[in-house]
Order: structure tokens, then sequence, then C-alpha cells
């Protein structure tokens, strides 16, 4: 037959890999479909429904007419549910005017990369990070600066490494707390000292990607940088989005708050790429953030309860070095001595082989910018669960 046609491709499209996560969800996939019995811990989903009030909602939505555009920052009720979200749960005060309603948290910060970066620039974003913070500064032309953060610093960026990190050519600092991929969370002390670097460099902006922060479970409260460093407002950007805490992954819906000139910039990228979210999905939310909150408990424990049966399992395998959570649904154990001892080349042939050998999805820790982990989700049941960690156990003892 007739060679298909290539045609030239962007340059910025063709500088991005395949990531190693998804080679893996592929071979996963395939073997699923040789009829192989595949766990797969590395998807990041809650495995719950969503709430029935939540889904009324949504279906009153439809039938009763709201099933056209809203306007492109989001409908004004939900809106203003965003506002007295954050009042009531993290004591910010917010205007409408200061909020952006997208498809996803995820395109929340895409918007944010658009509107604020530019060639030359550069965005700091502490490793282990989440897959897509540095492909979208680089799609947007700018440059990641990566900084290793080790379990010797739970981690967690220090101030000193942010320091020394800063050129004048610094314009964002990307953060996630509690983490994906590995459930730590920046405590008040740890906010104090970073909002210390961040107040003598005021060209700085912050993003903080908070849409795990009803999934913590630390004994001390969770606290976000302008709980404690109020004066930083002005330049501090918060994602969050109904996803993670509500289990309304498919409904896509997430948001950001922060200073009106940088929510109205963002809001124009938006405007000229996907306009508004769905009509049906924004009432969905709206439920969701005024509705209940105690039924986020269950959830909430469930998770606790896998969290210390995995971190259990893990650390009885010898060459698996594993921080206990304090959030989130994902544990990102160091195997670096377990790679050495079974003499694998990486974390990326590991986690290949453990999926080959034993069925057990993992996502390598190379994806999230630290190499010799891997990230394992327990957002799956517990007998599940069960029976993953005997396979892995079994895996690393051979």
């Amino acid at each position: 037959g007739v060679p298909p046609v290539t045609w030239p491709l962007s340059q910025r499209i063709q500088s991005f890999q395949p990531s190693a996560t998804v080679s893996i969800s592929n071979l996963a996939a395939q073997m699923t479909a040789d009829g192989k019995d595949v766990i797969n811990l590395a998807m990041g989903e809650p495995d719950f429904d969503t709430p029935e009030h939540i889904i009324t909602a949504a279906a009153h939505a439809m039938q009763t007419g709201q099933t056209r555009y809203t306007q492109v920052g989001g409908t004004a009720s939900l809106r203003h549910a965003i506002c007295t979200k954050y009042a009531r749960e993290n004591q910010l005060h917010y205007q409408p005017s200061q909020v952006l309603v997208s498809n996803g948290a995820k395109q929340s910060i895409y918007n944010l990369t658009v509107a604020l970066l530019e060639a030359g620039d550069e965005v700091i974003i502490p490793a282990p990070y989440w897959v897509s913070y540095s492909a979208m500064v680089t799609m947007a032309g700018a440059t990641p600066v990566i900084l290793q953060c080790p379990s010797e610093q739970q981690l967690k960026m220090t101030p000193e490494q942010l320091e020394a990190a800063i050129t004048p050519a610094t314009k964002l600092l990307m953060l996630n707390s509690p983490s994906n991929p590995n459930g730590q969370a920046y405590q008040a002390h740890d906010w104090q000292a970073l909002g210390e670097v961040i107040r003598q460099h005021p060209q700085l902006i912050v993003m903080s990607d908070d849409i795990y922060e009803h999934i913590y479970w630390a004994k001390s409260p969770l606290t976000g940088l302008l709980n404690v460093c109020p004066d930083l407002a002005d330049r501090c950007v918060l994602v969050n989005g109904v996803s993670k805490a509500y289990a309304m992954t498919g409904w896509r819906i997430g948001y950001a708050v922060g200073p009106e000139n940088i929510i109205a910039a963002m809001t124009k990228v938006q405007v000229e790429s996907s306009s508004c979210a769905s009509s049906i999905s924004q009432a969905a939310a709206e439920a969701a953030l005024n509705g209940p909150q105690n039924l986020l408990q269950p959830m909430l424990m469930a998770y606790q309860q896998r969290h210390n049966y995995v971190l259990a399992q893990l650390s009885a395998i010898p060459g698996i070095d594993v921080l206990p959570s304090q959030g989130t649904f994902y544990t990102f154990p160091n195997c670096q001595q377990a790679i050495e001892r079974l003499g694998y080349e990486d974390d990326v042939a590991l986690v290949k082989a453990i999926l080959t050998h034993t069925g057990v999805a993992l996502v390598p820790g190379s994806a999230f910018g630290m190499a010799g982990h891997f990230r394992l989700s327990y957002a799956t049941d517990l007998t599940l669960l069960k029976t993953a960690c005997e396979r892995l156990t079994r895996f690393f003892k051979t």
C-alpha cells in the first residue's frame, strides 16, 4: 500500500516524549485484553461513586433547561459557592471576579501557564511533582527548573533550595500540598519559612494546587500558604476542584482563585480555547460545595485505612523505603536498593517487570521527576490491595 503522509508537526509538540506512564498504561491495557489478571494501582482517581445528592442536582439542571452556555468564568451561583467555600473552610476571602471555573483543575493550571509565561521565563517545580506541571511549562515556551527533594527532607522543598534556585528570570513557583505523587503536606512552619523567601522576590508568582486538601489525615490541621502569609495573596493563585474530594473526576470541574488581573488573563485564555465548562457539571459542583460535607468522612477513613495497610506491607519488603503519607491516595516508596539488588536498569525497567510478572501496574518515579521510586495508588478496595501487596512481596523476595 501507499505509505501514509507524515505531516510536519510543531517543534512544540515534537519535543514531547510519550511518558513512561503511557507505556505502562498501554502494556496494562494489552495484558487485560489478553485476559491476564491485572490490578491497576497506577490510576489516580477515587473508586467511590459520586454522592447521590450531586447526581440529583445534575439531573434537575438538565430537566430545568440549564443546558446552555454559561459565562466563560462559570455561573454566578457556582462562583459564589466557591467564594463561600473559601470563607468557610480556608478563612480566605475572594470576590466572584477573582474566580475562574474550568474543565478540571488541569485546565486551570494550563490557563495560568499560558497567561503568564513566555520564552526565557523560569518556573521552579519541586520534585517529585505531578507529571503535567513541567510539560505545561515547556508547552508555554518557558523553562522548568526542577528541584530534587529527597526523603531526608520528607520529599518537600526547603527554603534554602528555593532561595538558591531563584534568578531574575524566575516567574512562577508551582506547589502541590498534599502532594501527588508523594502524599506529603507542607505544615504551617514550612509555609512560614517558604513565605519568608517568597517575600524577598516580588517578581515571583506562586501557584498552589490544593486539589487533595480534603484527603488529609495528619494530626496537625491542614494549612495553606495564605493562612500563614496572608500578605502574599496579591501574587498567589490557588487551584482546586471537585474531582478528588467528591469522587467527581469525570465531571471535569476545577477552579482557580487569585488576583483579579491574573484571573482575567486566565479567563481570556479559556475564552479562546474551550470557553465555559459544562453547565450540568457546574450545577453538580455547586451542589457538592454547598451540600453536606460529612459524606467525605467515610471516604477519608477508607483511604487512611488502605494507606496504613499498604504502608505496613511495603515497609516489610527489603530494599523498599517508604515514608508515611499525610494525605492523598498515593504512596511514593524509594526502591533504589531493590532496583540494584535485583539488577534492573532503573525504576522504569523495574515497574515494567513488576507488571509483566505480577500483573500489578504502578507508575515509575521518573515520570514525576524523581528516579528510583514508584507511585502506588490505593484508591481501590482493600481486598484488591491485599492481593496486590502479596504479589509485590513475592516479586521482591524472589
